[in-house]
């Protein structure tokens, strides 16, 4: 089995992949160098910290639905991690980020201002990198950023009076995270010569999927250790950045079945965080809460509406990978 953060069985498949995606690597790196110094340093700094290529990985996989030795499919694969990049430049500014895939976060080494920049740089050269690529290609793109950054906009403002705040941030979950992927499974189908149903089948498996993925790491930043997860533990909950455990905290409070307990948990975190020991605390409370559990049950109930989205496609290596990858996102949650 190959050691991609897709669980793929077939050695076939596997070696293909693995082929692949070692090339985009490199395509990657040739994309984000820049003649200018600091430029050049700034936009290496999260390449260089390594992540799992979640997303170009997608790509290729969807790709394998038709002809995935197409040039195009690699060029789509490196515009939809250029564009994940930089939008983790932005984001680790705006939720004040210390850490980030295990090392310091851009703007904690360059400061916020470059760090911002640096994303733009990065936005700018997915745009061009998907321009080669044709018209449609380029629309698919520009939907995305602008769903990408609705989704943040949407987060940072928080939810309109009288909107219900879970539903508000499961959106939130789609545009800033599952847009993404079902782009990078779009582009791939597309890129492939895939018919018109099987793009779409598989991007509604990466939409699905992304609210699943999400809804995990909601889990896993309170579940797990700093080294498991690549940021500190309760990052969010310091920053006052909704997750879906707090959400249905509050839901209790708001309908009015929320216990003792649960009223002074919410009162603990409202107070200031920025204690190390009362972070803590926080963390420590929330893992021991249900909501936790019902966090990981929503995320599950997503992973398998993903995996039932692949019914559509023929059996064969490349569904059972997709479907394994569903699975397997289900059992990281549990």
């Amino acid at each position: 089995m190959t050691t991609t953060a897709i669980p793929i069985h077939d050695p076939e498949l596997a070696a293909a992949l693995t082929s692949r995606l070692a090339s985009v690597e490199t395509r990657l790196r040739g994309a984000v160098a820049h003649a200018d110094p600091l430029a050049d340093t700034a936009s290496r700094h999260l390449v260089n910290a390594g992540g799992k290529r979640l997303r170009p990985l997608l790509t290729l996989l969807a790709a394998e639905l038709g002809d995935g030795a197409r040039p195009e499919v690699e060029e789509a694969a490196v515009v939809v991690e250029l564009t994940h990049l930089a939008s983790l430049y932005h984001d680790d500014v705006m939720d004040s980020a210390p850490v980030r895939r295990g090392a310091p976060s851009a703007h904690a080494v360059f400061g916020n201002s470059v760090a911002i920049m640096v994303g733009d740089l990065l936005f700018a050269r997915a745009a061009s990198t998907v321009a080669a690529l044709g018209p449609e290609a380029v629309l698919i793109q520009a939907g995305t950023f602008e769903r990408l950054c609705l989704g943040q906009l949407h987060e940072t403002v928080g939810p309109d009076a009288g909107e219900d705040p879970v539903e508000h941030y499961l959106q939130v979950l789609a545009d800033k995270t599952a847009s993404l992927l079902a782009t990078s499974a779009r582009l791939g189908a597309m890129f492939a010569g895939c018919e018109r149903a099987v793009v779409e089948t598989v991007a509604s498996y990466g939409e699905k999927l992304g609210v699943a993925f999400q809804l995990a790491d909601d889990v896993l930043d309170l579940a797990s250790s700093g080294d498991e997860s690549g940021k500190t533990p309760g990052t969010d909950l310091r920053e006052k950045v909704p997750t879906m455990p707090v959400l249905l905290l509050r839901a209790r409070v708001a309908d009015g079945t929320a216990s003792a307990e649960d009223l002074g948990l919410v009162e603990l975190l409202d107070s200031d965080l920025s204690d190390d020991t009362a972070l803590a605390d926080a963390v420590a409370a929330l893992r021991r809460h249900e909501v936790l559990s019902e966090t990981r049950a929503l995320a599950v109930r997503w992973a398998r509406d993903a995996a039932a989205e692949l019914d559509a496609l023929a059996d064969g290596p490349v569904a059972d990978a997709l479907r394994s990858f569903a699975e397997a996102l289900a059992d990281r949650a549990a």
